[in-house]
């Protein structure tokens, strides 16, 4: 045996294989999903039909609505201009958090992406969480885009601190509300998941206060607020410029649900669907 092995050696390119340079080996699972977030963060800039109306929209109705007024007072004294800028950070995060999952997730299903990830070593985790660096990345670009924007238009001013306790409160508050996109995105049909990500999204978002205070919405729309989560999520966020309702507890308690209850639903149908393509 080992004369027949001799006599036939193996090929000169089998004997000098070796790894590419920028080959990562298994396990480095940190650049791997610094790799995945990449990916996730340049496909979607490279669609104008997101990044555009996702990183400008709310820039624009700032504004259109915030801008001219900015220097007004609410009753309590709180400069009318940061609380219009916190009002419409939170309406463009909340849209992060509806169409680059629910869309996008439900887009991949339907064009066979979650087969070729099946095939490959990539963890199914790292492919979810590569989603979620990339929302917050896109989050981040778009409040200092926003917060530049108050400030040096609008001549919005408050304390570093301040700052960067809004910013921390609006992105932290997203991740919660970010499962229901991953919920929608498992259990919309993906021909018609971008009709109901926009029908479910302007209308909370209105009601939620974020496009009109909660005070002067009608009175069916006020009392059916505090049974939304993204209303919680404003209010978390207007506390942060110094509208504060003293039940900061409970609105922390509304997104800590909804992250059970809609990643529970997240969970739910990544299985089913999973069982149904390979089970």
């Amino acid at each position: 045996m080992n004369e027949l092995i001799d006599r036939h050696p193996a090929p000169a390119l089998a004997r000098d294989r070796h790894l590419s340079p920028t080959a990562l080996r298994s396990g480095q699972l940190g650049p791997m999903l610094l790799l995945q977030a990449r990916s996730e963060f340049l496909k979607l800039w490279r669609i104008p039909m997101f990044s555009v109306p996702t990183l400008l929209f709310p820039i624009l109705l700032f504004l259109l609505f915030g801008a001219p007024n900015a220097h007004e007072s609410l009753p309590d004294g709180t400069p009318l201009g940061q609380y219009v800028m916190a009002s419409f950070a939170a309406y463009g995060l909340l849209g992060i958090a509806f169409f680059s999952f629910g869309i996008g997730v439900a887009s991949e299903r339907g064009q066979g992406w979650m087969k070729l990830m099946r095939a490959t070593p990539l963890p199914a985790w790292v492919y979810f969480a590569g989603k979620v660096v990339m929302a917050l990345a896109f989050a981040t670009l778009l409040l200092l885009l926003l917060f530049l924007v108050a400030a040096l238009v609008a001549g919005v001013r408050m304390a570093p601190e301040a700052w960067a306790l809004l910013g921390l409160t609006l992105v932290l508050g997203m991740l919660p509300l970010a499962t229901a996109g991953f919920a929608l995105g498992y259990w919309a049909p993906p021909t018609s998941a971008g009709a109901i990500a926009n029908l479910i999204y302007l209308p909370i978002a209105y009601a939620s206060g974020f496009l009109m205070p909660v005070p002067a919405l009608p009175p069916f729309v006020q009392a059916l607020a505090p049974y939304l989560p993204p209303y919680h999520y404003g209010q978390l966020a207007w506390r942060a410029v110094g509208v504060n309702d003293g039940q900061a507890a409970l609105h922390i308690a509304w997104l800590i649900g909804t992250a059970v209850v809609f990643g529970g639903l997240a969970v739910w149908g990544y299985r089913r669907d999973t069982g149904k393509q390979f089970g």
